[in-house]
């Protein structure tokens, strides 16, 4: 049987605790390194990364993530086309919600309680997993 790959929206939080390999979380970036999913990102999404690693780590590990990831064969360069404003609690999250959709996304991988939201939102389905969840759906 072949093995499905998911395309996927990480989060920056979700990114940022996998990167390690002294991380539980560190399946996700293996996964992503090795071609198991598509990770979908748009130019906004690859800036707050930058930023975010560059803050938590240092600018050098953000440098190689960034320069990793978009050399990989299995990364989608979204274009937004549309901004749904699903987030209000934190409107900086939008952008990963607008790319779940944009792209398509089979799922947005995400620790952060503000896009919990759209669990209750039915229209357009965005479908939000913690990365225990994803773990648990990858292992099916």
């Amino acid at each position: 049987m072949a093995k499905r790959r998911f395309k996927i929206v990480v989060d920056t939080n979700v990114l940022l605790v996998s990167i390690s390999d002294r991380s539980e979380y560190h399946w996700l970036y293996k996964g992503i390194i090795s071609g198991d999913f598509e990770l979908a990102l748009t130019t906004e999404i690859l800036n707050e990364y930058d930023e975010i690693i560059s803050k938590k780590w240092h600018p050098d590990v953000a440098k190689d993530v960034l320069r990793t990831l978009l050399e990989l064969p299995n990364i989608a360069l979204i274009d937004i086309f549309y901004q749904l404003n699903l987030i209000a609690g934190d409107p900086d999250d939008n952008k990963f919600v607008d790319c779940a959709f944009s792209a398509n996304a089979q799922y947005l991988v995400s620790n952060d309680r503000y896009l919990a939201v759209l669990r209750d939102i039915p229209f357009p389905k965005i479908p939000l997993v913690t990365i225990q969840e994803f773990k648990k759906i990858v292992k099916e």
